[in-house]
């Protein structure tokens, strides 16, 4: 078998355990709470796992790697991001939002502030980040494909699609809940072993066709590479002059041998090769360091690289405070204590993984110098293999971390078709189970459609601008609704449309300089800086104004939220909601015994 037929099987055998953990999950699901949120019985240890692995997207398992080998020790605030925004959503957010009683977060918008409206602004709100968040998923499996097998990447992004639609569809919350909490550990699986080994290959041979980096220079091809630009145009900082040979389109204009490059920018043109001689120095794709001493040395890039830095922590820190498909799992837990000790595990899984992708960035820096020209450098991961060892078991570690990506495709994207799907068949329809998988398949196709129309970004920096939507939505909704008994319907409508505006704004803008020329500064890339101090603000200041609007019952609401579980205040709205006959008569007997112990 060949590098091919290896990671083909290793992704065959993830696709083939994904389908038989979904049947198996979804047997007894048959009622709407099953498809929604599980029966609210799922075990801190096996929901924190399913959490973990949901979670671990294609920004972590590939994205990481990418952006260390592009930008360095600067890129290390994503993963220090992703996994301490958990503890924000410890400390702020889990107990409260399971003790609220909601199974969905529009539905808890409007258990808190009373209001039908400010459901809708939620609905949209929500599905605009699972989109947001799902359609690099679908490009991430796209590329992944196309790097092991060269085949179109619809193709990815279409098998990922099918196979989580399918599997939400025999069972919601309730199919994929075994199956995210196996995926995390066969992610961890995929990118630990490959990373033992390559690293004491390494240590093995450190030098062996590599340049050190203890060499703070500009770095150097090691030996002559052909470098292939592709479907999109490349904008190439080149640190020093040199010879190389072209064929295809530089700076508009045709190029076909021997060219002459001085040190500036060249835009490189799709369908264009490169080839360079060894000891040539890399270019990178602009807005990266060009040397060693850059990429090692924090925030080298100047006043704006400081504002991206920052903005990225405000996005990663508090956006996790308000994914929708993360919020939804604490909805599984028993009770409030349940939810922040899933919380809690969830920590130490994020950190455990966080530090392979680190050391694959690195490597892929000594090994990989072209995927700094053509800009594919969340393709890192899946080439390091075969480029450190290139042998039999060079590809068995390939087909490995390809079957990890697929999982990771797998785990996050079923996450986020369940949100979405649970807030669409809830809030615009009925809310049957009819109705839910009916919402799965519109998920679906937007998603597919959207990330086949869409330009391909790194995923980590996509998935950011996600994180930026809800820090900017979702997060002041959560902290002033759970903590500040101020906040009104009008305020918080008010603040979710600014916050959510800039947001989306800036993404519109960022995608349009994307086409045409890059113009967009940092403050449309990484918003979250702005639009998260300004949402919290413009909450309150409205919430002040509209104070009459404060719902009645808001005392007896945050009891609820704070109580300590074994005083029974919980109410389950999904039962009062969706439940059977009977459900709902042991609900009332809670409602009446809690009644009666509060007086």
């Amino acid at each position: 078998m060949n590098a091919t037929a290896w990671s083909l099987a290793g992704i065959g055998a993830v696709a083939l355990v994904t389908f038989l953990l979904g049947y198996v999950g979804s047997r007894k699901a048959n009622t709407t709470p099953d498809f929604l949120v599980a029966r609210r019985a799922i075990p801190a240890t096996r929901n924190a796992a399913a959490i973990s692995g949901e979670y671990l997207s294609a920004a972590s398992f590939l994205g990481v790697a990418g952006l260390v080998l592009k930008d360095g020790i600067d890129a290390l605030w994503y993963p220090i991001g992703f996994t301490a925004g958990y503890l924000a959503l410890l400390l702020f957010v889990a107990a409260p939002l399971r003790r609220s009683g909601a199974y969905t977060l529009p539905d808890f918008a409007e258990a808190r502030l009373g209001s039908p409206n400010l459901r809708h602004f939620c609905t949209f709100f929500v599905v605009c980040i699972g989109v947001l968040y799902l359609v690099p998923q679908l490009q991430s499996a796209g590329l992944t494909l196309t790097t092991i097998t060269g085949l179109p990447s619809w193709i990815g992004a279409f098998a990922v699609t099918v196979i989580v639609v399918v599997n939400v569809l025999g069972g919601g919350m309730r199919a994929i809940t075994l199956v995210q909490a196996f995926q995390y550990w066969g992610k961890l699986f995929a990118i630990a072993a490959p990373t033992f080994v390559l690293f004491v290959v390494f240590l093995a041979s450190p030098s062996q066709g590599t340049q050190p980096l203890n060499d703070h220079g500009v770095m150097r091809f090691p030996k002559a590479e052909l470098v292939e630009i592709k479907e999109r145009p490349v904008r190439l900082q080149v640190p020093e002059a040199m010879n190389l040979r072209a064929e295809g389109t530089i700076d508009d204009r045709p190029a076909h041998g021997s060219v002459y490059w001085g040190k500036g920018l060249y835009e490189i043109g799709p369908n264009t090769k490169l080839w360079f001689q060894a000891g040539n120095p890399v270019p990178v794709v602009d807005g990266s360091p060009t040397t060693n001493d850059g990429w090692m040395r924090p925030q080298s890039g100047g006043i704006w690289n400081l504002f991206e830095t920052y903005s990225l922590i405000f996005a990663t820190f508090l956006g996790t405070m308000g994914l929708p498909h993360v919020l939804v799992r604490f909805y599984t837990n028993p009770d409030g204590k349940a939810a922040r000790r899933t919380a809690l595990h969830v920590l130490y899984l994020l950190g455990l993984f966080y530090i392979f992708p680190t050391v694959l960035g690195v490597l892929s820096r000594l090994y990989l110098p072209r995927l700094l020209v053509n800009g594919k450098t969340d393709a890192a991961v899946l080439m390091l293999p075969n480029a450190m060892v290139p042998n039999l078991a060079g590809q068995i570690l390939g087909a490995i971390v390809a079957a990890g990506a697929f999982a990771a495709f797998l785990s996050t994207s079923s996450g986020l078709v369940v949100s979405v799907a649970g807030v669409v068949s809830t809030d615009i329809m009925p809310g049957k189970v009819r109705d839910f998988r009916w919402a799965t398949v519109f998920t679906g196709a937007a998603a597919i459609g959207l990330a086949l129309l869409l330009p391909r970004s790194d995923a980590s920096l996509t998935v950011a601008m996600s994180f930026a939507l809800a820090a900017s939505t979702f997060c002041p909704l959560l902290v002033l609704g759970i903590w500040w008994r101020g906040l009104t319907w009008i305020g918080a409508v008010c603040g979710m449309l600014v916050g959510g505006g800039m947001v989306i704004s800036a993404q519109v803008l960022s995608v349009v300089s994307s086409y045409t020329g890059r113009w967009a500064p940092s403050i449309f890339t990484q918003p979250a800086l702005i639009t998260v101090p300004t949402a919290f603000l413009t909450m309150i200041i409205i919430s002040k104004a509209s104070r009459r609007r404060r719902p009645q019952d808001v005392n007896q609401i945050l009891l609820r939220l704070h109580a300590p579980d074994p005083l029974g205040f919980i109410r389950d709205r999904d039962i009062a909601r969706f439940g059977t006959a009977e459900e709902k008569a042991r609900l009332a007997d809670t409602k009446r015994s809690g009644t009666a112990r509060s007086l």
